[in-house]
């Protein structure tokens, strides 16, 4: 006599587990963009669009039977301002990938009658061409599409359509963009960098090189949305940030150079490239009488400013002239910078890699608790301090 059971049949249940599984990896992965950066990007966007249709009109005039924007271009705007870093975003992208499109899509459009077949020649065509001239931009695809399927009016516009729409709006899109990343100090174009030689020792360190990375790409042998040397950037900030949590007793007090040379804001700027030069160091901390810490002067704040360029006699003179004293140099005062990142003497080491990392500084100053400068932090102290507890660790461990 069979067994009847009131729990669900295996076999449904099993389905109902792979179709949920199916379903929740549908499920996007959380986006780590901070919402300042978000808002950035969507400003960005509501100004590049509205500049590019507004040059359109100015240029162009109402009366122009050419549309003052083009649908790609909204594609194109999400590349240029919410992904800037990525190599489909930057300004060859946009500029060779649309005008290679546009010419191949009015080809075809001439060429092949039928509509679908010319859109899709096309489509082909154009990745092609993008790949053939490192110029793969994704926007660039509804380009040549637009060009096959635009309507009568577009397909008067011939080859036209290259120059007008296509290459003015991309063209002001980009200069937008520039101009907006400029404005607001966000890097772009995010070019790559010209110094990619990696220490010579980072492989027997456990490592990797430049050379290791290049060949994992070629061997992988598809195009992946991230610049190498970004990709280099990330990696070697990971393995540094890894290598530093396993220190989490090590605070920023433990690896700091006690000894800082200081200077003061009236302390002569003559005087503080000598302290530079004497003391090899790049920078130097610039303090009150309570030794808080008001600013930092830097070779390259004496040079940009043009205290020790050609023009050094002229600028100095009115510089002294200004302040009645025609005779004297410019103090650090009027030099020094007093946007700085610090970092508090009780701070872990894991705090300093993406001020090392993200933020581009050699040398960070080390405050106490009562905002008294102490020391400086650069990033041969980091990695030296990061050695010597690696030997220490060592020692015990024998």
């Amino acid at each position: 006599m069979p067994v009847t059971s009131s729990t669900p049949f295996p076999l449904q249940t099993l389905f109902r587990s792979i179709a949920l599984r199916w379903l929740a990896s549908f499920i996007p992965a959380p986006v780590a963009v901070k919402w300042q950066e978000r808002a950035r990007s969507c400003l960005g966007a509501l100004l590049g669009i509205a500049f590019t249709g507004g040059s359109t009109y100015l240029l162009l005039g109402p009366a122009a039977n050419i549309p003052l924007l083009v649908a790609p271009m909204g594609a194109s705007a999400v590349l240029l301002f919410a992904v800037p870093a990525s190599p489909l975003a930057q300004p060859w992208s946009i500029v060779g990938g649309n005008l290679v499109s546009a010419t191949i899509g009015v080809t075809c459009a001439h060429a092949i009658a039928d509509p679908t077949l010319a859109a899709a020649l096309a489509v082909a065509l154009s990745i092609g061409g993008m790949f053939a001239l490192r110029c793969v931009h994704p926007p660039s695809g509804a380009v040549a599409l637009t060009a096959v399927l635009g309507g009568p009016a577009i397909h008067a516009l011939g080859y036209r359509f290259v120059l007008e729409p296509i290459a003015l709006q991309s063209v002001a899109l980009l200069a937008a963009a520039l101009t907006y990343h400029a404005v607001t100090g966000h890097r772009y174009p995010h070019a790559g960098r010209q110094n990619r030689s990696a220490p010579a020792d980072d492989a027997s360190r456990g490592g990797f090189t430049r050379a290791d990375l290049d060949t994992v790409l070629k061997r992988r042998g598809e195009m992946l949305d991230i610049d190498p040397d970004d990709l280099e950037s990330l990696l070697r900030e990971t393995q540094l940030q890894a290598f530093s949590r396993s220190f989490n007793e090590l605070r920023c007090e433990d690896i700091m150079s006690r000894h800082v040379v200081t200077v003061s804001v009236t302390t002569r700027a003559t005087t503080a490239w000598g302290l530079l030069k004497r003391n090899k160091v790049k920078a130097l901390p610039v303090i009150d009488a309570d030794q808080k810490l008001i600013g930092i002067v830097t070779r390259t704040d004496l040079v940009d400013k043009r205290v020790f360029s050609k023009f050094a006699p002229i600028t100095t003179h009115i510089d002294g002239w200004l302040r009645g004293d025609a005779r004297r140099p410019p103090a650090v005062g009027h030099v020094m910078s007093t946007e700085m990142r610090t970092i508090p003497a009780s701070a872990p080491i894991t705090d300093l890699v993406p001020m090392f990392a993200h933020h581009g500084h050699h040398h960070i100053p080390v405050l106490d608790a009562a905002g008294h400068l102490i020391g400086m932090i650069t990033q041969v102290d980091l990695i030296s301090g990061l050695y010597r507890q690696t030997v220490m660790k060592a020692q015990q461990t024998a």
